[in-house]
This record gives C-alpha cells, structure tokens and sequence, in this order.
C-alpha cells in the first residue's frame, strides 16, 4: 500500500523582504568565513592599505573587519545595505568585472541573518556615522565617533536563523577557516598589510610586502620532510594569458590542499579545474596522498573569464578552459623539471635580503651506475666502525667545504646500511640520500631522455628468453608489443601465457626480466587502452613505463658503492630534472641545516 503524501495548497504570494533575504543569506553566508571573506573584499574593493580582522568564538560571536579605504557617507551607508546594491559594476553586461565583489549581497545578507553595524567615515568628512541591521530589523543611521575607513562589527552571527547555526563545527574549526581564507586573500593583496587575532591571539600581522616576500610570510614554513628545499619560480605564457608565482619543488608536500594558493586576476579562487590542473603537473613526482605548495598568479583578459557563476565567487568559467589547463600543467611541469642545483628559474624561499642559490657547474654522467655493472666484489676505500658494521666512514677529503663549494648536495663522507649516502655541503648541511631512489630518478630521467630522441635504445639478448606469466598478464603484453618497443623491450607473443624477450633497454644493463614484465603487465591491465587515445592519459602510461624500467634498473638498497660511485650519484642529482624525488614520489634526498640539527637535540 502506497502512502500519499498530504498536499498543502495556498494562493500564491510574495515573501516577505526579510525572509527573502534571510533564504539569500544561507547561500552567500553559510560559515563565519564566508562573511569574512566578504567584508575582507569590500576592504579591498574600498582601497584599504591596512585590514584588520578580528574574531571570538570561531567568529560566531564576534566578527570585527576594520579599514582605511575611501570610507562611506551616510546615504551610502544606507544603500550598503539593501539587496543588489552596489558601485562596483561599470557597465550592465557582467563582463569587465575589475573587482572582488559585485553582487550587492554580502552586507544584506549578514545584517539578515546576524546583529550588523557599520561605521563610516570617508576621507574629508568632520565625522563618522554608524547604521545597524539586526536580524533584517534596520536602524537610522546617526553620527558616530570614528577615523577615516570603514569597521564593520558581526555579532551573533545566524541567530536569526538558528537552523543555520546549529549545523556549524566547533569554534576551532570555523576559527581555522576564516585563517586560511584569510590567508589566500593576504596572497592575493601583498600590497596590503593584514592583520588577523583570535582569541585575542594574534596570528599573523604583516606589512604591505612585495609578494614573494609575502609567500615567503605565509607559505614557508617548514615542509613535510624537515628540509629547505628551493623553490621554483613560476612564469609561462600562452595566448595572451600569463602565470607567475612560485611553486615548492615535489619534497614539500603537505597532507592537505590548503598549500595551493590560486589567484585569477588578483581574485582568490578555489576552482576545480585549476586545482586538478596543479594535481596532474605534480602527479609524477609527489607520493599518492600528498598535496604541493603552490602560489599561482594567472592573469587572463577579463571578456575570456566569467566569475559570476556563484555568490561566493570563488568558482570562475573559462572561455577557454583547456588552454588553461594546458598554461598551468606545462608551465608547472617545466619548473619541476629542473635539477636540484639549478638556479635558472629557482630562488630559496626568503626573507628580504635572502640569496639565491647559485648553480653547480654541470657534471657529465657518469657510467658504470647500472646494478650488473657494479664492482660487487671490490671494497671501497672505507673503514668499520666497531660494533657498528653497517656504518662505513670514507676517508674524510682535504677541505671538504672548499671541495664542493657550490654544489648543494655537498660531498660523501659515509654509507649508513649499504643504502643511505650521508654527505656534508659546504655550509656544514648534513644530507642523507637513498641511493636507490635517487639512481631511479637517475635512471628514469635517462630512458625518458632517450624516448624523446626516438626511442629508448634495445641491447638484443644473445639467447631470446620464455617468461611464463598469468594468461592475463602475458595478453595485455602482446597488445602493447608496439608500445613496449618504443621503450626498448621486445616481446612477441609465444603461446599460452608464455612470451619470448628479445630486447631489454641497453640502460638497464641485464636485470631478470621476469619480474620486470610483471610490473608492466599489471601497469598496463590498471590503465585501461580506452584511455590511451586521451593525450594526457598517453603520456602518464608511457612515464609509468618508464618508471617501472628504472626501478628495475637501479643500484639496490644494501649494494655497497665507493667514493667515486657515491659522488657522481650526487652530481647527476644535482644537474638532473626532478631529481628531488623517486619515480613513485618519495624524497631521494633529505638536508638537515645547523639549526635544524639542534633543534633536533634541545639545543634551541
């Protein structure tokens, strides 16, 4: 038996003013930092130099913005707070939108659903006024004591709409919201001193900067690994478009997105389609799980950029979204391609005044690095440590700091485990590397070098060799014959689950094949042939490829290496692209400064 549901029919009629704008409220002000965010843009919006943002209670009980811009008279004060009011909008086409807000919504909205005051005074006036909205409820304006600026004070915010209220978090978590949307708009106006307390705690105050040095304020801290890794500089153009900013290099990797700060024109923007393009440029070089940093700038003629599709206007419409998406991903992806020493586009992130790191001379690549062709049997000039066998200190180098003076990864002095290179750089930097993660970058960066020249070179097998594997394995083999061709391993097809190998990429040396056809069989079943025809998608098979050859020929964790091994494996990461991080995404290296150590041991 169906149950009907009752019908309720009444005559149509026309809401109320004030319940129109406490539903609008909901969709404009959802959180206390939705309403800080927009008082923050009328600040900008106004002209300010200087904003300072107060809150108590996550800013449920008390949200206070105060600054130095243009000011308002009182008729103007009274317009602020009437629906669809604004002075923002030169034209009626939607198009040429030059500033944050334009929608005439967020003061009405907050006064609808909040206790509201304003005061104002603009520049020349003998004195300020003030008006109150309360629950939609409005006061005359009257005189008021009060400096050049505009302070906007919130109170009580959706008391007026307890539904709303009761579905906010804790007061730390919406206090930790209004902090990082904050964050992004002091990003996006580095001209602008900001000052932010909660709590009475004062989270960040800064001055007017030039914008590096305001990333550097609010984006440098400490990263994932404990180490001071340089960071790019961004700057790419394509039709008419231009991106800048700076980018950390993959080590620096947070657990979550807050690290990416995007900017369109000055607006700072939480856009799904530029924040999957800066997932897909570090895809490659981060570990699965981690997100980068990022400060993105992109500026793009306004007429090609719609950012009227949300009240909260942190959502934009591209004309054009796959030329965008095509400026951030290769823009990005050219900055992470460079070594660890290099210079060319890459500044530490600073305070003013900070050096930039100087470049290291280039080194030649090394042979000799392939597993089979170590010295397995030789032993390198070292002595054990007693009671410590795994620890092998090398001789130590007449003046180390001199030695390698300008190289950032510094020169060998020990092997820890017969897999960690302990080195010293010149500034007494202590920096341990994985010597097999860094050799499969090494190796990586190789083959991909080759492949770009037309293919990665084949060493023919003197005997061709049958591999047996799963039936489903040795299938999805044979349909990539060609592909697995261009990479320098030649199979055909040998019955049942059996292929015959005829080639292996000349890099590798002479690994066991078996399980290396393994590895790119089960690459291959994950990353359907679909998929293929998509230009992207192409190229992440071909680099997962890759990844998996250079894994497989890569010096081995536990393989003891001598001086000269050890030193040409930290040259070549010093001249070799995305050396900072294995194939798989994790660090090859970390670098521990003075500080660092003793902070470490208590000592600071």
């Amino acid at each position: 038996m169906l149950l009907s549901r009752p019908v309720l029919i009444s005559a149509l009629r026309r809401l109320p003013d004030h319940i129109v704008d406490r539903i609008a409220a909901g969709e404009v002000i959802e959180r206390p930092a939705a309403a800080a965010k927009e008082l923050v843009e009328n600040a900008l919006d106004a002209g300010a130099t200087r904003i300072e943002v107060c809150l108590r209670n996550g800013g449920i009980d008390w949200l206070e913005v105060v600054d130095d811009g243009c000011g308002m008279s009182p008729s103007e004060l009274g317009l602020a707070i009437e629906r669809h009011c604004t002075s923002k909008l030169v034209d009626e086409s939607l198009v040429r939108i030059a500033t944050l807000g334009f929608r005439g919504e967020a003061l009405p909205s907050i006064g609808a659903a909040a206790r509201l005051s304003l005061i104002s005074r603009p520049e020349g006036a003998s004195e300020a006024w003030k008006i109150t909205v309360a629950g939609g409820v409005i006061a005359p304006a009257a005189p008021h004591p009060g400096v050049k600026g505009t302070r906007v004070c919130v109170e009580d915010l959706f008391f007026a709409t307890p539904a709303r209220r009761k579905f906010l978090r804790s007061p730390r978590v919406e206090a930790e919201h209004v902090i990082q949307g904050l964050r992004r708009l002091a990003l996006a106006a580095p001209g602008v001193a900001f000052r932010l307390s909660v709590d009475a705690r004062v989270v960040f105050d800064l001055p007017a900067q030039a914008r590096d040095d305001r990333i550097a304020a609010l984006l440098g801290e400490a990263d994932a690994y404990g180490r001071d890794e340089p960071w790019r500089l961004i700057d790419g153009a394509r039709d008419g478009m231009r991106l800048t900013g700076l980018a950390a290099g993959p080590a620096t990797t947070r657990s979550t997105a807050n690290g990416i700060s995007l900017v369109v024109n000055g607006r700072p923007v939480a856009d799904p389609m530029l924040r999957s393009a800066v997932r897909v440029a570090y895809r490659d070089v981060i570990a699965a799980g981690r997100h980068p940093v990022a400060a993105l700038y992109l500026d793009i003629p306004v007429d090609r950029l719609d950012v009227n599709v949300h009240p909260a206007k942190t959502e934009l419409r591209f004309a054009e979204p796959e030329t965008v998406r095509a400026l951030v991903i290769g823009t990005l992806r050219r900055a992470l391609g460079l070594a660890v020493g290099s210079a060319s586009a890459l500044t530490q992130m600073r305070r003013p005044g900070g050096a930039i790191w100087a470049p290291p001379e280039p080194v030649p690549a090394a042979s000799g690095f392939a597993e089979a062709t170590l010295a397995y049997a030789s032993r390198p000039a070292a002595r054990f440590e007693l009671g410590a066998p795994s620890a092998r200190v090398l001789p130590a180098p007449a003046e180390v700091p001199e030695a390698v003076a300008g190289y950032p990864l510094g020169a060998p002095v020990a092997q820890v485990l017969d897999t960690y290179v302990i080195a010293v750089a010149a500034d007494g930097s202590l920096v341990l590397v994985d010597q097999h993660a860094a050799h499969e970058r090494l190796t990586h960066e190789r083959l991909h070098a080759q492949y770009l020249e037309g293919g990665v070179r084949a060493q023919r097998l003197l005997m061709p060799l049958v591999v047996d594997l799963p039936p489903g394995h040795a299938a999805a083999l044979a349909g990539q014959a060609s592909l697995l061709a261009r990479l320098g391993v030649e199979i055909e097809a040998f019955g049942g689950g059996a292929v015959l190998v005829r080639a292996l990429p000349a890099l590798l040396g002479a690994p066991d094949p078996t399980p290396l056809l393994r590895d790119l069989a089960e690459q291959l079943e994950a990353d359907p042939l679909s998929d293929a025809l998509e230009a992207d998608a192409l190229e992440r098979r071909l680099d997962a490829a890759l990844a998996r050859l250079a894994c497989h020929g890569s010096i081995r964790a536990g393989r003891r290496l001598d001086r000269a091994e050890m030193d040409a494996l930290l040259r070549q990461m010093e001249t070799t692209p995305r050396a900072a991080t294995c194939s798989h995404g994790r660090p090859t290296y970390l670098k521990l400064s003075k500080a660092q150590i003793e902070t470490l041991f208590g000592r600071r």
